[in-house]
């Protein structure tokens, strides 16, 4: 049986073919203004459970960014430190060296020696109780504002693990280092090795044994040293993995999500050109009713 044709049902069809063509249009246009190549998952279901996952790792990624980031200015400053204390404690090693030739010091000179000895003392301190964002970077996992107490010296901090830092799924670095394993505390500290040697020297004792003192010192400095370094390379390593993770993401992201712009001007054309079409051919169909047909 053959269904009757009327004006109506030519008019409903009209219109429901100038929606779709209207609709193709907006979303084409979507497209080309926002470069995004779906609104709402519904459009793509699967291109946009792909594209949420790959947010996730980025989110992933961006967090280790900042821990990377985040632990290099620790074990920047930890080996910047460790460096300056290297150099003080250098300095130290010459005037004990110099204090030790005892027969031909003057007492002005014992005393020149001894203040400057307490000087460096005073900045290797301050190089210990050294600080990050506000922590101190040779304090470990405590709160405290310094990691050694002025006058006695004692360790303020928390040994054990430290303050770690994630930088990637399967890795953790620690960023400060143990001031009391690097510097000593309490009256083994170096701080009050230098003091007990400008003490000496203002006595007139002979201070060439203290020399060997100053070493065992030094070494454990230039070993703290080592080890910052050696987490500094592994930072490193890690925030150029990282990095590389982070443009193949991105390249996946935009894979799936964005859209050719060339391609998506030419179906613009292309449908702005049908619905023009549509609109001409519409108008004139419509245009012959029952009365035209009986004529």
């Amino acid at each position: 049986m053959i269904g009757r044709i009327t004006s109506s049902t030519m008019t409903e069809q009209s219109l429901r073919t100038m929606q779709a063509n209207l609709a193709d249009r907006e979303r084409l246009q979507y497209q080309a203004a926002s470069q995004r190549a779906f609104r709402s998952p519904s459009e793509d279901p699967a291109a946009a459970a792909t594209t949420l996952g790959v947010h996730g790792d980025q989110s992933r990624v961006a967090q280790f960014a900042r821990n990377l980031s985040d632990g290099m200015a620790w074990v920047t400053t930890v080996d910047t430190a460790l460096g300056a204390s290297t150099d003080l404690l250098n300095r130290a090693r010459d005037l004990t060296g110099q204090g030790a030739n005892s027969g031909a010091l003057s007492p002005t000179a014992r005393e020149s020696i001894a203040q400057e000895l307490e000087t460096i003392s005073a900045e290797l301190l301050a190089q210990a109780n050294t600080r990050v964002l506000g922590r101190s970077v040779f304090a470990g996992t405590s709160d405290a504002s310094a990691a050694f107490e002025a006058g006695t010296f004692s360790f303020l901090g928390t040994p054990g693990e430290g303050v770690r830092r994630r930088i990637s799924d399967t890795e953790t670095v620690r960023v400060d280092f143990d001031g009391a394993q690097a510097f000593g505390e309490g009256p083994d500290s170096v701080f009050a090795l230098l003091n007990d040697i400008a003490a000496e020297l203002r006595g007139g004792g002979n201070v060439g044994y203290r020399l060997d003192d100053i070493d065992a010192r030094l070494k454990e400095i230039v070993a703290a040293r080592g080890t910052t370094g050696a987490r500094q390379v592994q930072i490193e390593r890690a925030s150029a993995q990282n990095l590389s993770v982070s443009t193949d993401l991105e390249a996946r992201r935009a894979e799936v999500e964005n859209v050719d712009s060339l391609e998506v001007l030419v179906r613009l054309q292309s449908a702005e050109l049908v619905f023009q079409s549509a609109l001409q051919v519409t108008a004139r169909s419509l245009q012959t009713n029952l009365l035209e047909f009986l004529r």
